[in-house]
């Protein structure tokens, strides 16, 4: 599977912004998918939100949990996140993921090329 992400950008600190990841291939709906950060400075990629292949299930890192959502649409191919009352330590290259195992970067299948998002103050 490819994936295509987007919606990455600068926007200041209380901001909001809504990444997009499309995916090619049949097997989308099959995979749980998630989105990553890496932040600047480090090699580390954590994950942020994940979600079941499903949708009935996500999951959020404590740090963003009740400001970020994570969704999907199979019908589309495609996930998003969207990201509310960003702050600036939400800085970094996202990346979105899919077949991603127990959510750590070593057990992800398959990854998107990443998008930036800088929070200004």
């Amino acid at each position: 599977v490819q994936l295509q992400a987007s919606g990455g950008g600068l926007v200041q600190a209380g901001g909001s912004l809504r990444l997009s990841c499309v995916a090619s291939g049949r097997r989308f709906s099959s995979y749980d998918m998630g989105w990553f950060r890496q932040k600047p400075g480090t090699l580390d990629r954590d994950v942020v939100a994940a979600i079941r292949s499903s949708g009935s299930g996500t999951a959020y890192a404590s740090a963003v949990k009740g400001r970020f959502t994570i969704s999907r649409d199979n019908a589309k191919n495609t996930i998003y996140l969207q990201m509310n009352s960003l702050k600036l330590e939400d800085t970094g290259v996202y990346y979105c993921a899919a077949d991603i195992g127990d959510g750590r970067a070593n057990s992800v299948g398959y990854w998107g090329q990443g998008t930036q998002v800088t929070v200004s103050s």
